[in-house]
């Protein structure tokens, strides 16, 4: 049932005793296999831009709003500018196999009063794409913002040609939202922007999907996965909607 308000007009559900969210501090995030740590020029810059200078050409960057960077000198001096802010919150990636920073990625557009936040600025090396360690990245920044700051809402969003991240959203949870068109000009060329989101009643089946995924007997002795991440997600949501 629609519910209205004095006026007989509709309105949204009540949202009780909200006081908003808390803002994103520059701490460390440990998982299984990975380690978030705010980016830092001394810590992670050399690490990082030996990883991202594994790529075979410059492909990576083409939907990025920064890079590709010349030597690590120039890197350092954009990190450094990272390093300072507090919206976008970087963190590097930490591969807890070898204790180096294999990529990085950013909460962004906070809106702490709103409950409202996104992942973005995902950059990563060879090493990290297609790993157990790229999704539970996401995985830890999702926890951290929805499990225990107290957001309501997670956006991801992406240059709608950017097809690998669109994918992304989908297999990870993420509900697409729809287009906004002639969003940006990025690098002389126009940007339409796709928006998906998850919000905090989407989390609890998305964590417990994540959780099994990322399990250790998920795996074979060679690493590849026993079940698929999109089918644990659809277990879990079904099963959800079976205990309402």
């Amino acid at each position: 049932m629609t519910r209205v308000n004095e006026f007989k007009q509709p309105i949204g559900e009540p949202v009780e005793n909200w006081q908003g969210a808390q803002y994103p501090t520059k701490t460390m995030i440990n998982g299984q296999y990975c380690r978030l740590e705010p980016i830092s020029v001394a810590a992670h810059s050399q690490a990082l831009f030996d990883a991202l200078s594994q790529a075979e050409d410059d492909r990576d960057w083409t939907y990025l709003l920064s890079g590709p960077f010349g030597d690590l000198a120039e890197y350092q001096t954009y990190l450094a500018r990272l390093e300072t802010l507090n919206d976008p919150l970087h963190y590097a990636i930490i591969d807890l196999s070898t204790q180096q920073a294999v990529g990085s990625i950013a909460l962004m557009r906070i809106d702490a009063q709103q409950g409202v936040i996104e992942i973005g600025g995902v950059t990563y090396s060879s090493q990290l794409k297609r790993t157990r360690l790229a999704t539970e990245a996401i995985s830890l920044l999702l926890q951290y913002t929805l499990g225990e700051l107290g957001y309501r809402r997670v956006e991801w969003k992406c240059n709608a040609h950017n097809h690998p991240s669109r994918a992304a959203a989908l297999r990870l949870g993420f509900t697409y939202e729809g287009l906004f068109r002639q969003a940006m000009v990025v690098r002389g060329h126009n940007r339409d922007t796709t928006w998906f989101s998850i919000i905090d009643s989407d989390f609890p089946a998305l964590q417990k999907a994540y959780q099994q995924w990322l399990a250790r007997d998920n795996f074979d002795q060679q690493g590849q996965q026993r079940q698929k991440l999109g089918e644990l997600i659809e277990n879990q949501r079904k099963a959800l909607l079976i205990a309402e």
